[in-house]
């Protein structure tokens, strides 16, 4: 049994990779091959292409970069030609996967979009390309189960893998202990800038602004800035340099679980980690810095009320969100009035992170993962060599 998997962001790395372990503890007879990044090779996926090197979001960026994607699209076609893999595994990444699915729906491979497009947000006609292309679309979330089948295509509910990492992580509590600074009861932000190059380079330095003018406010606040690589790492301290901003801020590498953890509150980018917010019980504001031209596009497109993944399934504000475009002044001043009524409020910020957990308490379901590895091996007929404790959510 061959699975042909493509992944095109660090999280969707980071969900296929957990798959294909849990695949392989059922069966390890199991063999994955394709499209994604370093985790997936972790766990013995023979790797075509590491395509998470290519992760970029908005139109102007991706221009650049089509050659670069339609030659992949054509390796994969001349792959599944010569060795046709027993079934398809797409997450997320939907402008480059569309072609993936067309190509494996062309020659007969039954396709699984895990971690499907966000098509209800942004993009609902191309529900005929999930019609004409995908075989079963995987869904992470309640309302986008509910979304996909109500648009006569063949989904299931199997929860959100974000909830399984969380679980499983494994803390360094010391850290945890010493960021939380419990005996000076200073205030704790973690900062969150995102995983993304055109990310960080985008919010942090609004991000800043914003840490300058809670400093003003409540200067005894210990911001806690967690980073996805050394090099966003460096980037970020040499702006702080740049900008001027003497508030107390420590920067930490893959540890962003404990910096929110530790945290009272967050201040982030948009993104899926929220839902590790949602898990840990830790209020955030969020900011997501995009063009004229992208704010333009969302306007006409957008067929939700909020960005926020959390704040879709609690489909209300729970995590006040701020998509800034242009003059970025007005939103640095109300995201710092936020954080500062918090920091000055305990009782304010008690009420929300009491919210949070009613929420996760609802929401924040684990076993994502071995649901999804189930449903794989039964639709493919494939033998299960370990019992499982997956259970079926809808």
């Amino acid at each position: 049994m061959r699975i042909f998997f493509s992944a095109g962001e660090p999280s969707g790395d980071q969900h296929a990779a957990h798959l294909i372990q849990e695949l392989r503890t059922r069966n390890p007879k199991i063999q994955t091959e394709g499209f994604g990044g370093p985790e997936m090779q972790k766990q013995g996926c023979l790797l075509q292409f590491e395509l998470t090197q290519l992760a970029v979001m908005g139109f102007l960026r991706v221009l650049p970069m089509l050659a670069k994607f339609r030659r992949l699209v054509i390796q994969a076609e001349t792959f599944f030609d010569a060795t046709p893999p027993d079934a398809v595994v797409l997450v997320d990444f939907p402008g480059f996967n569309w072609w993936i699915a067309k190509a494996a729906r062309q020659r007969g491979i039954p396709v699984f979009y895990y971690m499907p497009p966000q098509l209800w947000a942004w993009a609902p006609w191309r529900i005929r390309r999930v019609r004409k292309w995908v075989d079963h679309v995987i869904c992470a979330l309640p309302f986008e189960y509910e979304w996909y089948k109500g648009r006569d295509v063949n989904a299931t509910w199997v929860g959100h893998p974000f909830f399984d990492e969380v679980a499983s992580r494994e803390l360094d509590m010391d850290l945890v202990a010493s960021l939380g600074d419990s005996e000076s009861r200073r205030p704790v932000i973690a900062v969150l800038p995102g995983s993304r190059n055109h990310e960080v380079d985008r919010n942090y330095p609004v991000m800043l602004d914003v840490i300058h003018r809670v400093h003003k406010r409540v200067p005894n606040v210990r911001w806690v800035v967690g980073n996805y690589s050394p090099e966003h790492s460096n980037e970020c301290q040499r702006m702080q340099s740049d900008a001027g901003v003497g508030a107390d801020m420590t920067y930490y590498v893959d540890k962003t679980s404990e910096v929110i953890e530790a945290a009272d509150c967050c201040f982030m980018v948009s993104g899926s980690i929220s839902l590790e917010l949602l898990a840990r019980r830790t209020p955030g504001v969020v900011l997501y810095r995009v063009g004229r031209f992208a704010r333009l596009v969302a306007r006409v497109l957008m067929t939700c009320r909020f960005i926020t993944l959390t704040n879709l399934i609690a489909d209300k504000e729970l995590m006040p969100e701020y998509v800034s475009c242009g003059n970025p002044a007005s939103d640095a001043a109300a995201i710092s009035d936020h954080l500062s009524k918090w920091c000055l409020n305990p009782h304010t910020l008690a009420r929300r992170r009491d919210e949070m957990s009613v929420l996760a308490d609802q929401a924040a379901v684990t076993g994502a993962t071995e649901r999804t590895a189930e449903l794989l091996l039964a639709a493919l007929n494939v033998e299960s060599t370990s019992v499982g404790n997956a259970r079926q959510v809808a």
